[in-house]
């Protein structure tokens, strides 16, 4: 499987970015595809998942209201739709993708997810 991810950028306080990962090379009927980050000097931690083949979605607590994920099942593409953005987002996003559902209890453990995208920069000031 792999996964490119784009849209990342630098933006101001406020404003409002929208992330995409292209996924190929996957036969898997049910995929989990997730968002993760990882800000300097901190553990990555799951931003927002979805069930590609149920469409079930999860977030973070935190970013309920400010982060919507999406898919484009024509396209292969999850994408990560991010407004309101704080200068605490600032991280370097991953995306993630595991051969299997996502379950509730633990979509936001990155050791669960098999393949990672090479990351894009978010910043925010």
């Amino acid at each position: 499987v792999q996964l490119v991810e784009s849209g990342g950028g630098s933006v101001q306080a406020g404003g409002s970015l929208r992330l995409s990962c292209a996924a190929s090379g996957y036969t898997y009927s049910s995929i989990c595809m997730g968002w993760f980050r990882q800000a300097p000097g901190k553990e990555r931690e799951g931003v927002a998942a979805i069930y590609i083949g149920g469409g079930s979605t999860y977030y973070a607590d935190s970013l309920k209201g400010r982060f919507t994920i999406s898919q484009d099942n024509a396209k292969n593409t999850v994408y990560l739709q991010m407004s309101d953005l704080e200068p605490e987002d600032t991280a370097m996003y991953y995306c993630a993708a595991r051969g299997a559902i996502c379950v509730g209890a633990y979509w936001d453990i990155a050791g669960i997810f098999g393949y990672w995208g090479q990351g894009t920069q978010v910043t925010v000031s």
